[in-house]
C-alpha cells in the first residue's frame, strides 16, 4: 500500500507540473520572472519607444517630429546597427533621447546560456558607449524573447528588462491611420508603446498620436522617467507596482 501511494503521489505531482505553472512553483521550482511591460502610475504619463536593428532611412524624420513636439523618448539600439549608422546613433544621443541596449546581434535570447547573454549585453553596451558616450541602463530583448536566466543575468549586469504593453505593429507597414488607431485604442496611464526607427509610416503616425495624447493631458517621457524608483515589484502581468509583493 505504501509503495502504491508513493507511486500515485509522484504521478499526481508530475501531472500538475505539466498542466499547471502555478503548481510547479508550489513544488519548489523557480518562480517565473517577468520584464516590465507597463507601470502602475496615477499620473497621466507614458512612454513611446523605438527599436533600431535594420535601416535608418526614416529615422531623421522621426527625430524631427520628436524635436518639433519637444518629446524625449527611448531608443533601443542593436550593436551592429550602431556600427552601421554611427552618426545616426550619435544624433539620437545628442538630441537628448534615452538609449537602451537591444543586444549586439539581435538573436533570440531566451534560450541562450548566461555566458552568451553576457556577451550580447556587454558588446552592445561597449559599442553604444563608444559611439554615443551613453551608458544604457535598460535592456529590451530582441523579439520580446526572454527567460528566467535572461532576466536574472540582465539584472545582475545592472539593467532593467523592458517590454511593452502596446505594439504599434508599424513593422508590418500598416498605414499611418491604422497605426494611430491601434495605439490610441490601447494606450493608458503607464503604457510603454513599441515603435521601430525605420517603420515606413511611423513618422507620419506619431504626429497625431503625440498631439492627441497631449490634448488629453498625457505627458510623454523616456522609460527611465516613467519607472517607479525605490521599492517596487513586478506583478504576474508585467506591471511595475510600488511597494513590496
Amino acid at each position: 500500500m505504501f509503495l502504491l501511494m508513493s507511486f500515485l503521489t509522484v504521478v499526481v505531482i508530475g501531472v500538475f507540473s505539466i498542466t499547471s505553472p502555478d503548481v510547479v512553483a508550489i513544488f519548489g521550482h523557480s518562480k517565473k520572472l517577468v520584464p516590465i511591460y507597463r507601470v502602475n502610475t496615477p499620473e497621466k504619463k507614458l512612454s513611446i519607444s523605438f527599436d533600431a536593428a535594420w535601416g535608418a532611412d526614416h529615422t531623421p524624420e522621426i527625430l524631427r517630429v520628436l524635436r518639433e513636439h519637444n518629446i524625449k523618448t527611448t531608443f533601443f539600439l542593436v550593436g551592429f546597427w550602431v556600427e552601421d549608422y554611427p552618426e545616426m546613433a550619435k544624433k539620437i544621443a545628442e538630441e537628448g533621447h534615452e538609449i537602451g541596449n537591444h543586444s549586439s546581434t539581435h538573436p533570440n535570447m531566451g534560450g541562450l546560456s548566461e555566458q552568451k547573454i553576457l556577451r550580447e549585453l556587454k558588446q552592445a553596451h561597449d559599442i553604444i558607449k563608444k559611439y554615443t558616450g551613453y551608458e544604457p541602463k535598460l535592456f529590451r530583448p530582441p523579439f520580446g524573447d526572454y527567460s528566467n536566466r535572461l532576466i536574472k543575468t540582465t539584472r545582475e549586469f545592472g539593467y532593467e528588462v523592458i517590454q511593452w504593453d502596446v505594439d504599434s505593429l508599424d513593422w508590418k507597414d500598416l498605414s499611418a491611420k491604422a497605426i494611430e488607431d491601434r495605439v490610441l485604442k490601447k494606450v493608458k496611464k503607464g503604457s510603454i508603446v513599441l515603435f521601430h526607427n525605420n517603420g515606413k509610416n511611423t513618422a507620419k503616425a506619431i504626429v497625431p498620436i503625440i498631439e492627441k495624447l497631449q490634448s488629453k493631458g498625457y505627458k510623454i517621457v523616456p522609460i527611465s522617467e516613467l519607472l517607479i524608483k525605490g521599492n517596487y515589484y513586478i506583478d504576474h502581468t508585467g506591471e511595475q507596482q510600488p511597494g513590496s509583493s
